[in-house]
């Protein structure tokens, strides 16, 4: 594993890093009606630079948020990786592994308008060599820690990696100053929760999956968000994504449920990284929670209409986020 400088001098002072310990080239293959154990006719095909964390900075670079990512790329398969970095202008803080970055497969059917997502594990890390990684970004953050108010945590882990990692990295980046919005699952999510994010936003399942119950209406939804926010320590703000239902947006203060935006739909892939990235957005511009929510779906709908982790043009944006229906509950 190698440290590299930065490839490019964009975003010398970025506002955010994304923390990319798992990312993915996403290959999007559409289908004309997808049928399981038979030849199927692709009409297109599409490779994408993916994983969570770059989705999320590239969905900020497209905002005209100053973005930087660190974490780990395989070198074998690192041009394209390179390439969105240049042409988005954000600053490459990444580690070079030997080998392959991990590729995904998502299957579009046109017709019934469902993604079928083939996700790979990622490479193995030895005990030495995942904390030999850590280490590396933990130096970076440390480098970055003047200039950048949020730092992003978030997808899977890959093997070998410790479920406590993204913990470690919040303690180090909340006591520099910054602040840590956290978006995964599973052992990793329990675990960063002790460490205090200051955002955190699940889905549904993931938010059952985390308390150990099923969650079966909106009131269960809330209380279990309400019980985060009232555990110590708490993030300030909790995030629940529920697909074509929306979203609910929970502070100390408020409930909110924003509704989706119809929208022509090209794929799904990347629409809860773009919310992140609408967070994020918001956060940085100090909007209320009501226009948060706003901000946050509206970047949602606007990534279902291009395939890969892209956004049309800031002030689109900022028009579907006018259109969205945001609701307070009790």
């Amino acid at each position: 594993m190698n440290p590299l400088q930065p490839l490019n001098p964009f975003a010398e002072s970025p506002r955010v890093v994304t923390v990319a310990l798992n990312p993915a080239l996403d290959q999007t293959i559409e289908i004309a009606g997808l049928k399981p154990g038979a030849v199927n006719r692709a009409l297109r095909m599409q490779v994408d630079v993916g994983g969570k964390a770059v989705n999320v900075a590239s969905c900020l670079s497209d905002f005209d948020v100053k973005t930087a990512v660190t974490g780990q790329i395989g070198r074998d398969n690192a041009a394209l990786f390179e390439e969105l970095f240049q042409r988005k202008k954000i600053a490459n803080h990444c580690c070079y592994l030997d080998g392959l970055t991990r590729i995904n497969s998502k299957l579009v059917d046109t017709i019934s308008g469902d993604t079928t997502d083939l996700n790979m594990p990622g490479p193995e890390f030895s005990p030495a060599a995942a904390q030999d990684l850590l280490d590396q970004v933990l130096r970076r953050l440390e480098q970055l820690a003047g200039h950048v108010q949020w730092v992003v945590l978030s997808g899977s882990l890959p093997p070998g990696m410790p479920a406590d990692v993204y913990a470690t990295i919040t303690r180090q980046v909340q006591a520099a100053g910054g602040a840590v919005l956290l978006d995964t699952s599973g052992a990793p999510l329990k675990a960063a929760l002790a460490a205090g994010p200051k955002i955190i936003k699940p889905n549904g399942h993931e938010l059952s999956e985390l308390v150990g119950r099923p969650l079966n209406s909106l009131n269960d939804l809330i209380a279990t968000g309400r019980e985060l926010l009232a555990a110590s320590p708490a993030p300030d703000l909790v995030v629940v994504s529920l697909g074509g239902d929306g979203a609910l947006f929970l502070n100390r203060e408020q409930a909110l449920q924003a509704q989706p935006i119809r929208m022509n739909v090209s794929s799904t892939v990347g629409a809860g990284d773009a919310m992140v990235a609408g967070l994020i957005a918001a956060q940085l511009e100090g909007l209320s929670l009501i226009d948060t929510a706003r901000l946050a779906t509206a970047f949602a709908a606007a990534k279902l209409t291009r395939l890969g982790p892209h956004l049309p043009r800031p002030a689109e944006v900022r028009a579907l986020a006018q259109q969205v229906s945001v609701s307070s509950i009790n």
